[in-house]
């Protein structure tokens, strides 16, 4: 299902360039004590990731903020300077990755999402590509979509948003100056954890607190997958995520669960409205890997996960 393309953008206003990355190394952060005071030292963030991918169930996985796919950056000893800052800002949901080096020189992939804490860029690879893929390899983003604007609806704010991802979202006008996004879960905002009252929306994400399983089922979140699109009611991310009553955001599923307190899925922001213009429409199959045709929705996955 396409985006109604009545709805005006500033698109061809929007300037497309370069920035460019590499591929970051995991993290190991030893032991950690888990919100029910255990100890565990499982995998993490960065890397390359060969067996999750956009599409899978963000739970039960032998790890912690598990990310699909590769983990990218562009100097992490550098977090809030450039070029890393420069890398994160401006990479958005949708965009174009091009491997520049290596065995895998030439091969294209696609922007999934951002992780912060360690600010870094997430991306889809083919199955194929992955295997060629090394620590060295550099990545050329080509940057599009930050700025990207919403022409009839100005107190929606877009966010690392592509452009091409926004049309191909469903995203239809829904009356009273009001547009309906399609998303595969509805979060209430009191479960919203780890990441608040940060101000950068545009480069990272916040949890999906899941200490409670009761509720994570009753609004039926232990569905959730990576790449999922998700509306969360009661908070706004027009400057920085925190609680209003009557707020929508949407943004994608980015990394998966935690055992930590205050943490859980990641979340990264593409669309708020202070006011609650956003209406969410629940379909089971609004996920980015549907509409990019990436993750689970690749053809040799699909194949492979079959088989």
């Amino acid at each position: 299902m396409k985006s109604d393309r009545s709805i005006r953008t500033n698109e061809t206003a929007l300037v497309k360039f370069a920035v460019q990355g590499t591929v970051m190394y995991p993290r190991s952060y030893g032991w950690e004590i888990s919100r029910t005071g255990q100890g565990v030292m499982l995998p993490s963030v960065g890397g390359i990731t060969y067996n999750v991918k956009v599409g899978d169930s963000v739970f039960g996985l032998a790890g912690d903020h598990i990310e699909p796919g590769v983990s990218l950056t562009s100097d992490p000893t550098k977090l809030a300077q450039d070029p890393n800052r420069g890398f994160n800002v401006f990479s958005c949901v949708g965009n174009d990755a091009v491997i520049l080096s290596g065995d895998a020189k030439g091969e294209k992939g696609t922007v999934t999402g951002h992780h912060g804490g360690v600010e870094h860029v997430l991306a889809d690879f083919s199955d194929a590509t992955l295997e060629k893929l090394t620590q060295d390899d550099k990545v050329l983003i080509r940057a599009f979509g930050q700025g990207l604007r919403l022409l009839d609806y100005p107190d929606v704010y877009c966010f690392s948003l592509d452009p091409a991802l926004f049309w191909s979202m469903g995203v239809r006008p829904a009356g009273e100056g009001r547009l309906e996004v399609p998303v595969a879960a509805i979060v209430p905002g009191k479960l919203m954890g780890s990441g608040l009252g940060h101000s950068d929306i545009f480069k990272g994400d916040y949890d999906i607190q899941t200490s409670d399983p009761a509720a994570i089922r009753e609004h039926q979140l232990d569905r959730l997958r990576f790449g999922d699109l998700v509306a969360i009611v009661d908070h706004d991310s027009s400057f920085g995520w925190n609680y209003q009553e009557g707020a929508v955001s949407i943004g994608v599923v980015v990394h998966g669960d935690s055992q930590l307190a205050g943490h859980g899925p990641g979340v990264q922001t593409l669309l708020t409205s202070r006011k609650g213009l956003l209406r969410p429409a629940l379909r089971a199959d609004a996920n980015i890997g549907l509409y990019l045709g990436l993750g689970r929705w690749r053809k040799s996955s699909a194949r492979k996960r079959k088989g």
